[in-house]
Protein backbone atom coordinates (compact mmCIF):
# COMPACT_ATOMS: atom_id res chain seq x y z
CA UNK A 1 0.00 0.00 0.00
CA UNK A 2 1.36 3.43 -0.93
CA UNK A 3 2.00 6.16 1.63
CA UNK A 4 -0.96 8.11 0.21
CA UNK A 5 -3.22 5.10 0.69
CA UNK A 6 -1.86 4.63 4.21
CA UNK A 7 -2.67 8.26 5.00
CA UNK A 8 -6.19 7.93 3.58
CA UNK A 9 -6.83 4.75 5.55
CA UNK A 10 -5.58 6.42 8.74
CA UNK A 11 -7.87 9.41 8.16
CA UNK A 12 -10.85 7.10 7.61
CA UNK A 13 -10.00 5.20 10.81
CA UNK A 14 -9.68 8.44 12.79
CA UNK A 15 -12.96 9.71 11.37
CA UNK A 16 -14.77 6.55 12.41
CA UNK A 17 -13.28 6.74 15.92
CA UNK A 18 -14.43 10.35 16.26
CA UNK A 19 -17.94 9.47 15.07
CA UNK A 20 -18.29 6.54 17.46
CA UNK A 21 -16.82 8.51 20.36
CA UNK A 22 -19.28 11.37 19.84
CA UNK A 23 -22.20 8.92 19.66
CA UNK A 24 -21.07 7.07 22.78
CA UNK A 25 -20.70 10.24 24.86
CA UNK A 26 -23.83 12.13 23.82
CA UNK A 27 -25.34 11.35 27.24
CA UNK A 28 -22.41 13.17 28.88
CA UNK A 29 -23.38 16.33 27.02
CA UNK A 30 -26.98 16.10 28.25
CA UNK A 31 -25.86 15.47 31.83
CA UNK A 32 -23.55 18.50 31.86
CA UNK A 33 -26.21 20.67 30.20
CA UNK A 34 -28.83 19.81 32.84
CA UNK A 35 -26.31 20.38 35.60
CA UNK A 36 -25.43 23.87 34.33
CA UNK A 37 -29.04 24.78 33.54
CA UNK A 38 -29.92 24.65 37.23
CA UNK A 39 -28.11 27.95 37.84
CA UNK A 40 -28.83 29.70 34.56
CA UNK A 41 -31.60 32.27 34.02
CA UNK A 42 -34.86 31.07 32.49
CA UNK A 43 -34.04 32.44 29.05
CA UNK A 44 -31.12 30.02 28.67
CA UNK A 45 -32.55 26.94 26.94
CA UNK A 46 -31.21 23.43 27.41
CA UNK A 47 -31.26 22.83 23.64
CA UNK A 48 -28.77 25.68 23.19
CA UNK A 49 -26.48 24.21 25.83
CA UNK A 50 -26.69 20.74 24.29
CA UNK A 51 -25.95 22.08 20.81
CA UNK A 52 -22.85 23.96 21.95
CA UNK A 53 -21.85 21.01 24.14
CA UNK A 54 -21.94 18.66 21.16
CA UNK A 55 -19.54 20.99 19.36
CA UNK A 56 -17.26 20.82 22.41
CA UNK A 57 -17.52 17.01 22.41
CA UNK A 58 -16.61 16.85 18.72
CA UNK A 59 -13.64 19.13 19.33
CA UNK A 60 -12.55 16.93 22.24
CA UNK A 61 -12.81 13.77 20.15
CA UNK A 62 -10.62 15.28 17.44
CA UNK A 63 -7.95 16.60 19.81
CA UNK A 64 -7.81 13.91 22.50
CA UNK A 65 -4.46 12.21 23.03
CA UNK A 66 -4.60 9.30 25.45
CA UNK A 67 -0.81 9.38 25.86
CA UNK A 68 -1.20 12.54 27.99
CA UNK A 69 -2.72 10.48 30.82
CA UNK A 70 -6.19 12.03 31.21
CA UNK A 71 -9.25 9.86 30.54
CA UNK A 72 -11.36 10.90 27.56
CA UNK A 73 -14.41 11.58 29.74
CA UNK A 74 -12.41 13.93 31.97
CA UNK A 75 -10.93 15.76 29.00
CA UNK A 76 -14.25 15.89 27.14
CA UNK A 77 -16.10 17.13 30.21
CA UNK A 78 -13.86 20.19 30.37
CA UNK A 79 -14.28 20.86 26.63
CA UNK A 80 -18.05 20.38 26.75
CA UNK A 81 -18.63 22.64 29.75
CA UNK A 82 -16.28 25.26 28.32
CA UNK A 83 -18.17 25.28 25.03
CA UNK A 84 -21.48 25.71 26.85
CA UNK A 85 -20.21 28.59 28.97
CA UNK A 86 -18.69 30.25 25.91
CA UNK A 87 -22.07 30.08 24.17
CA UNK A 88 -23.81 31.68 27.15
CA UNK A 89 -21.19 34.44 27.32
CA UNK A 90 -21.61 35.39 23.67
CA UNK A 91 -24.76 37.27 24.51
CA UNK A 92 -24.67 39.51 27.56
CA UNK A 93 -28.28 38.94 28.57
CA UNK A 94 -27.63 40.18 32.10
CA UNK A 95 -28.71 43.80 32.77
CA UNK A 96 -25.93 46.16 33.80
CA UNK A 97 -27.72 46.75 37.08
CA UNK A 98 -27.22 43.07 38.00
CA UNK A 99 -23.49 43.31 37.29
CA UNK A 100 -23.29 46.46 39.40
CA UNK A 101 -25.21 45.00 42.32
CA UNK A 102 -23.14 41.81 42.27
CA UNK A 103 -19.98 43.89 42.50
CA UNK A 104 -21.53 45.81 45.39
CA UNK A 105 -22.24 42.56 47.26
CA UNK A 106 -18.65 41.36 46.76
CA UNK A 107 -17.38 44.71 48.02
CA UNK A 108 -19.72 44.63 51.02
CA UNK A 109 -18.47 41.15 51.94
CA UNK A 110 -14.88 42.37 51.72
CA UNK A 111 -15.59 45.42 53.89
CA UNK A 112 -17.43 43.47 56.59
CA UNK A 113 -14.80 40.76 56.77
CA UNK A 114 -11.94 43.28 56.83
CA UNK A 115 -13.65 45.08 59.70
CA UNK A 116 -14.69 42.05 61.75
CA UNK A 117 -11.98 39.53 60.89
CA UNK A 118 -14.52 36.74 60.34
CA UNK A 119 -17.03 35.48 57.77
CA UNK A 120 -19.72 38.02 56.91
CA UNK A 121 -23.21 36.58 57.32
CA UNK A 122 -26.31 37.47 55.29
CA UNK A 123 -27.63 40.03 57.77
CA UNK A 124 -24.29 41.83 57.96
CA UNK A 125 -23.92 41.92 54.17
CA UNK A 126 -27.45 43.26 53.74
CA UNK A 127 -26.82 45.92 56.41
CA UNK A 128 -23.56 46.94 54.70
CA UNK A 129 -25.51 47.34 51.47
CA UNK A 130 -28.13 49.40 53.27
CA UNK A 131 -30.95 47.06 52.28
CA UNK A 132 -33.19 44.40 53.81
CA UNK A 133 -32.69 40.65 53.58
CA UNK A 134 -35.44 40.21 50.99
CA UNK A 135 -33.80 42.66 48.61
CA UNK A 136 -30.38 41.14 49.30
CA UNK A 137 -31.59 37.63 48.48
CA UNK A 138 -33.13 39.00 45.29
CA UNK A 139 -29.68 40.26 44.28
CA UNK A 140 -28.22 36.81 44.94
CA UNK A 141 -30.93 35.22 42.82
CA UNK A 142 -30.36 37.63 39.95
CA UNK A 143 -26.60 37.03 40.05
CA UNK A 144 -26.95 33.30 39.33
CA UNK A 145 -25.10 32.43 36.14
CA UNK A 146 -24.19 36.02 35.31
CA UNK A 147 -21.42 36.76 32.89
CA UNK A 148 -19.78 38.85 35.60
CA UNK A 149 -18.70 35.86 37.59
CA UNK A 150 -19.13 32.14 37.79
CA UNK A 151 -17.28 29.62 39.89
CA UNK A 152 -16.34 27.80 36.68
CA UNK A 153 -14.54 30.87 35.37
CA UNK A 154 -12.35 30.96 38.45
CA UNK A 155 -11.37 27.32 37.97
CA UNK A 156 -10.87 27.42 34.21
CA UNK A 157 -7.05 27.59 34.28
CA UNK A 158 -6.32 24.44 32.23
CA UNK A 159 -4.10 21.64 33.29
CA UNK A 160 -0.82 21.61 31.41
CA UNK A 161 -1.67 18.22 29.90
CA UNK A 162 -4.64 19.75 28.15
CA UNK A 163 -2.55 22.66 26.90
CA UNK A 164 -0.06 20.20 25.42
CA UNK A 165 -2.90 18.39 23.64
CA UNK A 166 -3.64 21.70 21.90
CA UNK A 167 -0.05 21.86 20.78
CA UNK A 168 1.01 25.02 22.58
CA UNK A 169 3.57 24.83 25.35
CA UNK A 170 2.69 27.22 28.19
CA UNK A 171 4.83 30.29 28.74
CA UNK A 172 6.95 29.81 31.92
CA UNK A 173 5.58 33.03 33.42
CA UNK A 174 2.01 32.03 32.62
CA UNK A 175 2.59 28.61 34.18
CA UNK A 176 3.97 30.25 37.31
CA UNK A 177 1.00 32.61 37.53
CA UNK A 178 -1.46 29.75 37.02
CA UNK A 179 0.24 27.81 39.77
CA UNK A 180 -0.03 30.77 42.14
CA UNK A 181 -3.63 31.35 41.09
CA UNK A 182 -4.63 27.76 41.82
CA UNK A 183 -2.83 27.90 45.16
CA UNK A 184 -4.60 31.13 46.15
CA UNK A 185 -7.96 29.85 44.91
CA UNK A 186 -7.60 26.60 46.87
CA UNK A 187 -6.73 28.63 49.96
CA UNK A 188 -9.76 30.90 49.44
CA UNK A 189 -12.10 27.94 48.98
CA UNK A 190 -10.71 26.25 52.08
CA UNK A 191 -11.39 29.45 54.01
CA UNK A 192 -15.09 29.56 53.12
CA UNK A 193 -17.75 28.83 55.75
CA UNK A 194 -18.30 25.08 56.07
CA UNK A 195 -21.78 25.10 54.54
CA UNK A 196 -20.59 27.01 51.49
CA UNK A 197 -17.66 24.63 51.03
CA UNK A 198 -20.05 21.69 51.29
CA UNK A 199 -22.43 23.13 48.68
CA UNK A 200 -19.56 23.79 46.24
CA UNK A 201 -18.16 20.30 46.81
CA UNK A 202 -21.51 18.58 46.29
CA UNK A 203 -22.26 20.66 43.20
CA UNK A 204 -18.88 20.62 41.44
CA UNK A 205 -17.21 17.46 42.73
CA UNK A 206 -20.20 15.16 43.29
CA UNK A 207 -22.23 16.80 40.47
CA UNK A 208 -25.47 16.82 42.46
CA UNK A 209 -28.24 19.20 41.47
CA UNK A 210 -29.56 21.93 43.76
CA UNK A 211 -32.58 19.90 44.85
CA UNK A 212 -30.40 16.93 45.83
CA UNK A 213 -28.03 19.18 47.75
CA UNK A 214 -30.95 20.77 49.57
CA UNK A 215 -32.16 17.35 50.68
CA UNK A 216 -28.71 16.53 52.06
CA UNK A 217 -28.18 19.73 54.05
CA UNK A 218 -31.84 20.19 54.98
CA UNK A 219 -32.72 23.43 53.17
CA UNK A 220 -34.82 24.40 50.17
CA UNK A 221 -33.53 24.39 46.59
CA UNK A 222 -33.74 28.19 46.49
CA UNK A 223 -31.67 28.43 49.68
CA UNK A 224 -28.98 26.21 48.11
CA UNK A 225 -28.95 28.62 45.17
CA UNK A 226 -28.45 31.54 47.57
CA UNK A 227 -25.60 29.74 49.36
CA UNK A 228 -23.92 29.01 46.03
CA UNK A 229 -24.24 32.63 44.94
CA UNK A 230 -22.84 34.12 48.13
CA UNK A 231 -19.98 31.59 48.07
CA UNK A 232 -19.12 32.70 44.55
CA UNK A 233 -19.27 36.38 45.49
CA UNK A 234 -17.27 35.73 48.66
CA UNK A 235 -14.60 34.09 46.51
CA UNK A 236 -14.72 37.06 44.16
CA UNK A 237 -14.09 39.41 47.05
CA UNK A 238 -11.16 37.33 48.30
CA UNK A 239 -9.68 36.84 44.81
CA UNK A 240 -10.13 40.48 43.80
CA UNK A 241 -6.42 40.93 43.07
CA UNK A 242 -6.65 38.19 40.43
CA UNK A 243 -10.01 39.24 38.98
Amino acid sequence: MSSAQDCLAEQEHDGEWVRQTVENHAALVNRIARHLLARMPANVQIDDLVQSGMIGLLDAARKYDESKGASFETYAGIRIQGAMLDEVRKGDWTPRSVHRKSREVAKAIQQVESRTGRHADDKEIAAELGTDLKSYFRILHDSIGTRLFSFDELTEAPDSAFEIVDGDAPDPLDAFQQSRFRRDLAKSIDGLPEREKLVLSLYYDEELNLKEIGAIIGVSESRVSQIHSVAALRLRSRMSDWI
